[in-house]
């Protein structure tokens, strides 16, 4: 198959040096596409399905992941057309290590060209942008409320050198302001929090098994509220994930469903895998195996 790599090369660390020294081989093998601003991966992916590329594949972080999926997404029939590939050179890259996939390129390019096709399910949320309606697509997770007004107050400079301690200073500075209360319907029945995680997979913010009933194919999306975001609910939930990579199930309320509304009475943002996506209101849904993701074979 045709398969283009679309890397960042604004990607740093040592993932990056690592797969910068492969980038000889692995170009004579595919067509290898460098991104040079914010946003470009979405614009390249479009542009490699409607070339005819059958494998496309996101080599950077979770942002470069989900930029790539939506330009998938924004090629017509572009899911049906063109399989995902993921070498992961982020910070946390959570896909990866929910497909099980290595998380140093060295190691992940040659499992990649083994890999095999696995059909997963695929978010996606629908709400309003400059007056119009959009859609964006998640392959992971997404949130509403303190999660991500903590991507929205991340210092990228910051990010660049410290990795993920610039996403604790963000969620700091985010626990200081008036948290919105965030109303969650599903199934006909509504629930209060002021923090909503929504996965597809198991995994979040690392290896972190905020849903561990999640099943990439079920066609169900996991959802998680606190009914409060505050310093107790940090204090009462840090030890918990640090020491067992899991919540007290009493802090939060659990649901499963195919489609919901999130919706809040003040201006509150929304991320999906890890990234801004917009304001709510917003509605959730999954589509059940549209997404074509490389697995190790």
């Amino acid at each position: 198959m045709r398969t283009c790599v679309i890397f960042n090369p604004a990607a740093k660390g040592q993932r990056a040096e690592r797969f910068s020294r492969c980038l000889d081989a692995i170009a004579a093998e595919c067509v290898l596409k460098k991104t040079s601003a914010p946003g470009e991966a979405k614009k390249l992916a479009t542009e490699a399905v409607r070339d005819g590329f059958e494998t496309i594949i996101a080599a950077g972080g979770d942002g470069t992941l989900n930029e790539v999926l939506n330009g998938l997404g924004d090629a017509p029939d572009g899911f049906a057309r063109a399989r995902l590939g993921i070498l992961p050179l982020g910070t946390v890259n959570v896909f990866a290590r929910e497909l099980g996939m290595p998380t140093h390129p060295d190691a992940a390019w040659p499992v990649l060209q083994r890999a095999r096709e696995s059909r997963i399910d695929l978010g996606c949320i629908e709400h309003r942008s400059a007056g119009a309606t959009r859609q964006d697509y998640f392959a992971q997770l997404a949130g509403a409320g303190l999660d991500a007004r903590a991507i929205e107050l991340v210092n990228w400079p910051l990010k660049k050198k410290v990795g993920p301690i610039a996403y604790v200073v963000a969620g700091l500075k985010a626990l200081f302001e008036r948290q919105a209360e965030i109303t969650v319907t599903a199934g006909g029945k509504a629930f209060m929090g002021q923090l909503v995680l929504i996965g597809n997979g198991r995994l979040y913010g690392g290896p972190f098994k905020i849903f561990p009933e999640a099943d990439l194919r079920d066609g169900l999306l996991e959802v998680c509220v606190f009914p409060h975001a505050s310093w107790w609910t940090l204090f009462r939930c840090g030890l918990p994930l640090l020491l067992r990579q899991k919540l007290p199930e009493a802090a939060v309320v659990r649901l499963q469903a195919e489609t919901l509304i999130l919706s809040a009475s003040t201006p509150t943002p929304f991320e999906v895998d890890g990234e801004m996506g917009g304001y709510l209101p917003a509605k959730v849904s999954v589509k059940k195996n549209a997404l074509r993701v490389l697995v190790p074979g």
